[in-house]
């Protein structure tokens, strides 16, 4: 058991920061970027990974990573949490965008239809490391080009995979949702809660 309760997170995702307060979990942001020397993690596919593996692979090298930091910056070794969220539509997976275009044409192909939001969440304390997957699938509504234009306005896509937050303004594209909300948002609650008091800490 560790005695004290607090955990790294390895995300400067302000959603996920959000999501582990509203479950009481008291935690510290790693700054990975800056830890000199670090390898970056790679967020690119690899030939033919499925999007539920590739969450995975991504969680737990960001796991790991922030352990190698907690290592490097001889930080008091709590847990580390590391998290990722892959949208996935006919077998093909969409990350962040990279410009407007490119969300547009997201958000295009997302409209009338069914997607999948993978979340993995994965956890590290010294040599061990645990991990779970979130599965839910999302119907949004159909979208014509001028809601698409007035979403993009806001910024919103920026960052977010399949260039949409569902806590933001992008709700009111969805009609119906199979799964975990906070999964789709970026954490799946009940997984990371289950992980966390594998490792311990009361949630």
């Amino acid at each position: 058991m560790l005695v004290d309760k607090r955990i790294y997170l390895a995300s400067q995702s302000p959603r996920r920061r959000e999501l582990l307060k509203q479950i009481g979990v008291a935690f510290d942001v790693l700054p990975l970027r800056a830890v000199p020397g670090r390898m970056d993690v790679v967020e690119l596919p690899h030939a033919g990974e499925a999007a539920p593996d590739f969450a995975q692979r991504m969680a737990v090298e960001k796991a790991a990573c922030g352990w190698r930091a907690v290592d490097a910056r001889r930080l008091l070794r709590f847990p580390v949490l590391g998290a990722d969220t892959v949208v996935e539509i006919d077998g093909d997976i969409l990350g962040k965008p990279a410009d407007r275009s490119e969300a547009e044409a997201m958000l295009e192909r997302l409209s009338g239809r069914e997607h999948h939001v993978f979340t993995a969440v994965a956890v590290q304390h010294e040599g061990r490391i645990e991990q779970r997957l979130s599965a839910s699938r999302v119907r949004f509504a159909v979208l014509d080009a001028a809601t698409i234009g007035r979403y993009l306005e806001t910024g919103e896509q920026l960052g977010k995979a399949g260039a949409y937050g569902i806590q933001g303004r992008a709700g009111a594209f969805v009609e119906h949702i199979e799964g975990s909300y906070s999964g789709i948002m970026g954490l799946p609650l009940y997984d990371t809660a289950v992980l966390l008091r594998a490792f311990g800490l009361a949630v």
